[in-house]
C-alpha cells in the first residue's frame, strides 16, 4: 500500500484546487444568481464528512449575512423537512450524487415547492438528475493512501462552497460593521469593537 507523508496529501489537495480554479469560468453564474435571489434560507444538506461541511459552509455563509442553516439529511426524512419553507434553496451536498440519505430527500423537498440545488461532483448521478439545480466540482482522486477518505472532495466542496459565500456577501455589500453585528464576540468581534470605538 502506497504511504503518502503529509506534504504529498497537501500538495494532493493543492494541486486539485488549481485544477477547479482553472476549469471555472462562468459556469456558477446561474447559481450566483439563484442564490442571490433567494427570498428564504439557504439550508445546506447532507450526511458523513460532505454534513459536517454543510454545518461549516451554513455557519460562513450567516456570518456574512446570507441568512443560512443546515438540516441532517437523515433527520430531514423524520421531520426536519417542516423547518425548511417554499421561499428557501436546499443545497444538498454528496461528493458521488448517489449517497441514498440525500437523494431520498429531493421528492419530499419538491412537494414542499422547496427549489433543489445538487452539490457534487458527479454530473451524472441520480442527485444531479432529480435537483432543479447542479453546482459541480471536478472528480478528482482523493488524497489518501486508499483514496478512498473525503479529503480533496471535501477540500473543494469547502472552497467552491466558501467562494461563492464571499461572493454573494461582496453583492450584498456586506461591511465590517455589519460583520460584528453577527460576530461581536471572540477575537474578530474584540477587533472590531475596537474599530467601531
Amino acid at each position: 500500500m502506497e504511504k503518502n507523508t503529509i506534504k504529498e496529501v497537501m500538495q494532493k489537495e493543492r494541486d486539485a484546487i488549481t485544477q477547479m480554479i482553472e476549469e471555472t469560468n462562468d459556469q456558477y453564474d446561474e447559481i450566483l444568481e439563484l442564490l442571490a435571489s433567494c427570498q428564504g434560507k439557504i439550508v445546506f444538506m447532507g450526511v458523513g464528512k460532505s454534513g459536517h461541511i454543510g454545518k461549516k459552509l451554513s455557519a460562513t455563509f450567516a456570518s456574512l449575512g446570507i441568512p443560512s442553516f443546515f438540516v441532517h439529511s437523515t433527520e430531514a426524512m423524520h421531520g426536519d423537512l417542516g423547518m425548511i419553507e417554499p421561499k428557501d434553496i436546499a443545497v444538498l451536498i454528496s461528493n458521488s450524487g448517489n449517497t441514498q440519505e440525500v437523494v431520498q430527500n429531493v421528492e419530499p423537498l419538491k412537494r414542499n415547492r422547496v427549489t433543489t440545488v445538487a452539490f457534487t461532483s458527479g454530473k451524472e448521478s441520480k442527485l444531479a438528475k432529480a435537483c432543479d439545480y447542479l453546482l459541480a466540482y471536478p472528480k478528482i482522486e482523493e488524497a489518501d493512501a486508499l483514496r478512498l477518505a473525503p479529503t480533496v472532495s471535501s477540500t473543494l466542496t469547502l472552497v467552491l462552497g466558501d467562494a461563492i459565500a464571499c461572493e454573494l456577501s461582496a453583492r450584498k455589500n456586506f461591511t465590517r460593521e455589519d460583520f460584528y453585528k453577527f460576530h461581536p464576540n471572540g477575537a474578530l468581534g474584540e477587533m472590531l469593537k475596537k474599530e467601531r470605538n
